[in-house]
């Protein structure tokens, strides 16, 4: 067959493989990447700022996997793909500007923050900022259950719209509403980022930080923008996969109310019973048709059993995920500081102060992992300390400030240790394993 014939097929192909790729990538690494977001950042900072750069690259790509972040890609190809780019030159810089339009964002917004102090985590421990956030992961879950196409208005094209199409000026303001939209699905990995900054107060190493977790989160949209110029056409499977996000997205948007109302996740337990129920509702929800059936398969009863699968799917893996989130077992904590510091200066016992937070990931870390640790459950028991738990969600009470200006707290995680006379020992500013947190409190009475 003659090349210039064989290009186009192959063409296809290419854009078929590429998207094949990202869809796999997609598919199979929201939950990695919703697991191991919150620490990624953490943990290779201590090992220097050149790793710590490469972990906020690594923690920008992670976020732009997960399923919240997943939509906007579809918007990145509706603008970068044949109907504006001419050629694969002019689509990847398309592409190129439209990151640059997120690193232009969140560069600037993570050094600011960083500096102006837990501004972040303020926002975050809003409750109508929440609210707001969950809002608009229920209408992109929407979006992907058919109620509406996920697309810009057309007025607003045209005004980004340049001679011969979008334009590279109209792609960079194009990536900066997108982020501002997808802002709040970076929380986990911004928080650790802004903590490390705000400690070493270095804009430069908070510019360089910011930009490779910008690269980080642009990288699947620059691809995508740049080798699948055009995608395959849907049928019935994409639908499927579009309800299987659009659960994901209401199983988040569960996880982020949750933060602003504990009430969702009272009666939630963290053992093992509880888990197996959630899975099966979740799989009864599967099977019932929550992903392979239409909304125009049949008649009422298909929209029935579709609308009740997607109920169970979503509850079933909204209180799966709240009891994997919780910690199995940890020390008695006392919830109110005066009455802890009042009961070891009284008895002359040490004590535990961890400054704690529903949207600080390496908090939920120590809990699960350190404070849920049998070893440190018998020392801090054979040693009589008392524990309290100061709850910093929302730093805009006068009284959570004043406890944390007494004890000179200036970002979570926070976990300092006292010895009987009222001295203090040892403070923790990130994540500590059981191991160096026993060590903290050997020789401590």
């Amino acid at each position: 067959m003659p090349r210039h014939l064989l290009a186009p097929r192959f063409a296809r192909v290419r854009a078929a493989m590429a998207f094949a790729f990202s869809f796999l990538v997609v598919t199979l690494l929201p939950a990695i990447a919703l697991a191991a977001e919150e620490d990624l950042f953490t943990r290779m900072i201590k090992k220097g700022p050149v790793l710590g750069a490469v972990g906020a690259f690594g923690g920008g790509l992670l976020v732009s996997l997960t399923p919240c972040v997943y939509p906007m890609i579809a918007i990145t190809v509706s603008v970068f793909g044949d109907r504006e780019a001419k050629s694969r030159t002019q689509a990847m810089l398309l592409s190129t500007s439209f990151v640059l339009g997120i690193v232009a964002l969140f560069t600037p917004m993570l050094v600011i923050a960083a500096l102006t102090g837990g501004l972040f985590g303020s926002v975050l421990s809003n409750t109508w900022v929440i609210v707001g956030i969950c809002v608009i992961f229920a209408a992109m879950a929407a979006s992907m259950f058919g109620a509406f196409d996920l697309t810009l208005p057309e007025s607003v094209m045209q005004r980004f719209s340049t001679v011969g199409g979008i334009g590279y000026g109209g792609a960079f303001l194009l990536s900066m509403v997108n982020d501002l939209v997808a802002a709040p699905c970076t929380g986990p990995v911004l928080t650790n980022i802004l903590v490390w900054i705000s400690q070493t107060r270095s804009v430069l190493l908070g510019t360089i930080v910011g930009a490779c977790f910008s690269i980080g989160l642009g990288i699947p949209f620059w691809l995508v923008g740049t080798f699948a110029i055009s995608l395959p056409k849907g049928g019935k499977w994409m639908l499927g996969v579009k309800s299987f996000f659009g659960i994901v997205m209401l199983i988040v948007a569960f996880y982020f109310l949750k933060n602003a109302f504990p009430v969702l996740k009272s009666f939630v337990s963290p053992d093992m019973s509880f888990m197996l129920i959630s899975l099966g509702v979740l799989a009864a929800g599967v099977a019932l048709g929550a992903i392979h059936l239409a909304w125009d398969d049949g008649g009422v009863g298909i929209k029935i059993r579709k609308a009740l699968g997607i109920s169970m799917a979503v509850a079933g893996g909204a209180l799966f995920w709240t009891s994997c989130d919780m910690p199995r077992g940890s020390l008695e904590w006392l919830h109110s500081e005066p009455e802890a510091t009042t009961l070891a200066a009284a008895e002359k016992r040490p004590m535990i102060v961890d400054f704690t937070a529903e949207w600080c990931g390496a908090c939920k870390e120590i809990a699960k992992e350190t404070f849920s640790d049998p070893r440190v459950q018998q020392k801090a028991l054979t040693a009589k300390f008392v524990a309290v738990k100061v709850d910093a969600t929302n730093d805009e009470d006068p009284q959570v400030d004043a406890v944390k200006g007494k004890y000179k707290v200036v970002g979570l995680p926070t976990v300092v240790i006292y010895d009987s006379t009222g001295k203090e020992r040892k403070r923790f500013n990130e994540f500590v394993g059981p191991e160096p947190f026993l060590a903290a409190l050997e020789g401590i009475e």
